[in-house]
């Protein structure tokens, strides 16, 4: 199997201040796959999903082995914040959901 995570970009993005070294998720199988089955990760402090329209979203964390603060963000403002912890923390599948219609979702690792 042909490891995808490798020919992600990787952009550079202030949160709150604090400068983050993100993977890009711009395509489905990238949204799909998103930070499952890492349980670290050395090039980056997490990943920006970009949506092509405005719309609700939830991430769960089945096959998530990392804590992940996430940053809710319509029109480049955060606009919620969530944390999902991971799978083997909460022993059951949790899920997050967007306060509003956004066309990007940030997960950074907790450390």
């Amino acid at each position: 199997m042909s490891n995808h995570h490798q020919e992600q970009p990787i952009v550079e993005l202030d949160i709150d201040g604090k400068m983050h070294r993100l993977l890009v998720a711009d395509h489905p199988y990238a949204w799909q796959q998103g930070l499952m089955h890492y349980r670290e990760l050395p090039q980056a402090d997490g990943m920006l999903f970009i949506f092509p329209v405005k719309d609700y979203h939830s991430f769960w964390n089945q096959n998530t082995f990392m804590d992940l603060d996430i940053y809710w963000v319509a029109d480049h403002t955060i606009v919620g914040t969530a944390f999902l912890p991971s799978i083997e923390k909460t022993g059951k599948v949790v899920s997050v959901a967007s306060p509003e219609p956004v066309e990007w979702v940030i997960e950074v690792v907790r450390k």
